[in-house]
Parts: structure tokens; C-alpha cells; sequence
């Protein structure tokens, strides 16, 4: 789960990070009113979606940039104003681009330095890690290429926690000088107390600036959260915009379904992930593209598989559908069954491929023959993929 950067930076300040005043806004005027109350001149206005490189992103009406300084407040508010329901593309949007809902209004920080700070998991090592940088305000991936001895790494032990010393050597090795390198220290704990208390995937502030007053401060922020932890964590889930989510993959979370939307022609419905992969995998080598990955698990019930075979059969550029269930938990008679009950709800016109093995294997086949529905069977994996693909390219 992602949220936006206003939402990152109150997390920040409450656990004691320090980021610039701001707030957001939802109208130009919002958004000028919000400016005329801030004791700063130096002002900047930030598009608010899920993904980065917003200040390099162009607007679909031609406007260039998500990040704008601004010196006044009817200034502010005639940028908000070119930002606010307008769509803006980035390198990570996408050509579809994303709309702009909110702004935020933040005080602009002289800047001395800049660098880069992130907390996530380390899956080799089984633990959190700290990457850092000298280089801030870039792509950590462009940093990584072209100067990977400019990253500092910095695992930290699960059980015992950011260690002072290692705060210190970060802090040494991020330029601090005497002067500030208390309040550097201060704020790598402060944020690791995020990452583990609220469960982060991924903790980005990128950049961490030093400002000329000397000043240490998290300029943006970007923070993302374990789903398989947000049972525990009902403030964070509050925080989720649906609006910024594929709604494929917002209406599979009701059922718990493991759903990833995909640029291709051909619908996926698969128990196990592994299998799923491999069903994407094979699909590819037959020359197909696959829409999504869809997991329905080992213990989907009639009513997930109804619902998962409705999200695929209701997305327009899925052009054939691929069901492949290997039965163990999992009985085909169930996948059976709501194959046919969500035949009979959706309006389905594009081939369907069904490859079913396991258990009560030849009840679920018994169900699709007697029900009449227009249905290719395969006993294969290969065959499937062969036939879903030729189906897929039939019906464009």
C-alpha cells in the first residue's frame, strides 16, 4: 500500500522528523487561502499522486512540471490552479498519466545540500537496511548505475535496532559535520522507529537536505507499508486513496485476491502463485501477452472465484481468458461452479480456456460440459497456453 506525500510527512513529524510546514489543498482557492496564512515568501506547490518524478512530469494540457516554486499566494494559486484535475505523466505514470486531486502547499527550504536516505527490507539478508547517498534529488536507480560506490549500505540487526554508532558512521559518511550531526542522528533513529513501527515495506526520503542555516530536514518522502500487516495498522489503511489504485486490483482486495493488472490481451485465473507465474511465463512463449496475474489461492471459496472471473471478464482489453487450476486444497468442482456463476452474471464475449487437474478433477469437468457455456478445454499446460493465445489473437 502507498499513500501520498502530505500523508508521509505527518507520519514524519510524528515520530519527530523534521519536514517543512505545509499543507494540502483541494482547490486553487484552498490553495491560496492555505499560502496567504503561511509566514513564508518562498513557497513551493506539489502535484499529489502515487508515483514519482513529478517535477520533471509534463500535464496533458502541455503544462510542464508537478513542482513549482512560488513567491505569492496568487501565484500559488494560479499554479494550483494548472495542476488541480488535470492529468499529469511521469516516467513512472505511464503514458495514461495520473489525475491531480490535491496539492500541497510547503515552505520552501534554501538549500545547502542535498541527499538521499531510504529504510527498506534487505530479502537476501533477512533484515532492514539503510541506503544512502551523497547524491540527492536523483533517481537512486541512475545513482546506482553510473556510481555505485557512491550508495552506503547499512544493515541493521532485527533484534537490536539502529545501533548509535551505526547512526554516527551514516552521519560521518554522509558529510554531517560536528554541528549537525546530533540532529542527523536524531532523525535516521527517528525514522527507523517509522519503518518498524508502522510496518514499512519502504521508507524513501529522497532528498534529505541540509539547509544553510544548518538545518537537517526530510524535503519528500515516500512511503510504502506490508499489506499482510494492515490488520494492525487501522490509521495507515484510513490513509489509502482508492482513487490513485488500479480498480481491478481495489475490487480484488475485497475478496482477498491476489490481483497485479498487466498491459496484455489475455485474463489469468490461477491457484498458487508459483503456477501463476508459470502460467504468465508459458503464455509469453506462445507469443502471448497476459493481462494481470491472478491468484485465487488454495482455499478460494465459490463466491472469490465468481468475483475473480468478473474482474477479468469486465476488463475491456482482456480478449480471452486462461483458467488453470492444478486441484489440491483447491477442488475444480469449486472453480467449476463459479465459472458458471459468473457466466451467468457477466456478459462475457471473449473465449475462455479451461485447464483443470486434481482433485474432483472429472466432477468440475462433467460441470462446464453439462452447462452448455462455449468453453475450450485443454489438458495441458502448453495446450492451454497455445490455445488461449491463438483464441486471444482470433478474436482482435
Amino acid at each position: 500500500m502507498n499513500i501520498h506525500e502530505y500523508q508521509a510527512k505527518e507520519l514524519l513529524e510524528k515520530f519527530g522528523v523534521a519536514t517543512p510546514s505545509g499543507r494540502v489543498a483541494s482547490t486553487p482557492e484552498e490553495a491560496e487561502s492555505l499560502a496567504r496564512s503561511m509566514i513564508s515568501n518562498q513557497l513551493v506547490v506539489k502535484a499529489q499522486i502515487h508515483a514519482g518524478g513529478r517535477g520533471k512530469g509534463t500535464f496533458t494540457s502541455g503544462y510542464q512540471g508537478g513542482v513549482k516554486l512560488c513567491k505569492t499566494a496568487s501565484e500559488v494559486g494560479a499554479v494550483a490552479a494548472q495542476m488541480l484535475g488535470q492529468t499529469l505523466v511521469t516516467h513512472q505514470t505511464g503514458e495514461a498519466g495520473r489525475l491531480v486531486r490535491k496539492v500541497l502547499i510547503a515552505e520552501s527550504k534554501e538549500i545547502a545540500r542535498e541527499l538521499y536516505f531510504a529504510i527498506t527490507l534487505d530479502r537476501a539478508l533477512g533484515c532492514p537496511v539503510i541506503i544512502a547517498s551523497l547524491q540527492g534529488g536523483m533517481d537512486i536507480e541512475a545513482v546506482a548505475e553510473k556510481s555505485p560506490d557512491a550508495i552506503v549500505r547499512e544493515p541493521i540487526h532485527p533484534g537490536l535496532g539502529l545501533l548509535p554508532f551505526q547512526s554516527r558512521k551514516l552521519a560521518k559518511e554522509l558529510g554531517f559535520g560536528p554541528a549537525n550531526m546530533r540532529a542527523a542522528c536524531r532523525l535516521f533513529h527517528a525514522v527507523y522507529r517509522l519503518f518498524t513501527e508502522c510496518d514499512c515495506s519502504l521508507v524513501e526520503i529522497n532528498p534529505l537536505v541540509e539547509t544553510k542555516g544548518g538545518e537537517v530536514f526530510a524535503l519528500d518522502a515516500k512511503l510504502n507499508f506490508d499489506d499482510n500487516a494492515l490488520f494492525r495498522q487501522p490509521e495507515i489503511v484510513a490513509m489509502r486513496d482508492l482513487d490513485e489504485e488500479d480498480p481491478r486490483e481495489v475490487q480484488a482486495s475485497k475478496f482477498n485476491l491476489n490481483y497485479i493488472g498487466l498491459d496484455g490481451n489475455i485474463g489469468c485465473m490461477v491457484n498458487g502463485a508459483g503456477l501463476a507465474m508459470a502460467t504468465m511465463d508459458i503464455i509469453n512463449h506462445y507469443g502471448g501477452s497476459p493481462a494481470n496475474f491472478l491468484d485465487v489461492g488454495g482455499g478460494a471459496n465459490e463466491q472469490q472465484v465468481t468475483e475473480a472471473f468478473k474482474i477479468l471478464a469486465g476488463d475491456p482489453n482482456v480478449k480471452a481468458i486462461l483458467v488453470n487450476i492444478f486441484g489440491g486444497i483447491m477442488k475444480c468442482d469449486i472453480i467449476a461452479q463459479g465459472i458458471i456463476n459468473a457466466w451467468k452474471v457477466v456478459s462475457c464475449d471473449v473465449p475462455l480456456v479451461v485447464r483443470l487437474e486434481g482433485t474432483n478433477v472429472e466432477l468440475g469437468k462433467k460441470l462446464l460440459r453439462e452447462s452448455g457455456l462455449p468453453i475450450i478445454a485443454a489438458e495441458g499446460l502448453a495446450e492451454a497456453a497455445e490455445k488461449v493465445v491463438a483464441a486471444a489473437k482470433g478474436s482482435n
